[in-house]
């Protein structure tokens, strides 16, 4: 998925991207627990495609945040990019339990495809499920 999402960057915007990543780096470099550096790094790795390091972004995101379900929701969106299907699940369950409630998106962010054709996302619907019941 992010591989597409990247041939469908102009160069122009792929140039900027490439600027924007350069200067969040130096950022993080200088202040390793830049927390919002951090996240817009993350979201610029995967959308050059670059999904390794995003998901060592998120995962560091994850250490300075626990709690934070929309943290928890990246990471899941990274490992289903690394090919991680099964953990992203995991992370979404997570995210869920911490408050996370954009269901919309659990189903329709193209980054997570790859964990909701996984049998480990039955679990997610089924939480879904029983928080959509709980909020009615």
């Amino acid at each position: 998925m992010a591989e597409q999402r990247d041939s469908r960057l102009s160069r122009r915007e792929a140039k900027d991207l490439d600027i924007e990543i350069g200067f969040l780096e130096g950022l993080v470099r200088r202040d390793p627990a830049y927390v919002e550096a951090l996240e817009l790094l993350g979201d610029h790795y995967t959308l050059r495609g670059r999904a390794r390091e995003s998901l060592t972004i998120d995962e560091r995101l994850r250490s300075l945040r626990p709690d934070d379900p929309n943290v928890r929701f990246n990471l899941a969106c990274s490992l289903a990019l690394s090919g991680n299907p099964e953990s992203a699940c995991t992370e979404l369950e997570q995210a869920l339990a911490l408050g996370f409630r954009d269901f919309r998106m659990l189903q329709r962010d193209p980054d997570l495809a790859a964990a909701r054709k996984h049998p480990a996302f039955k679990r997610v619907r089924e939480k879904v499920k029983a928080l959509k019941a709980e909020m009615s």
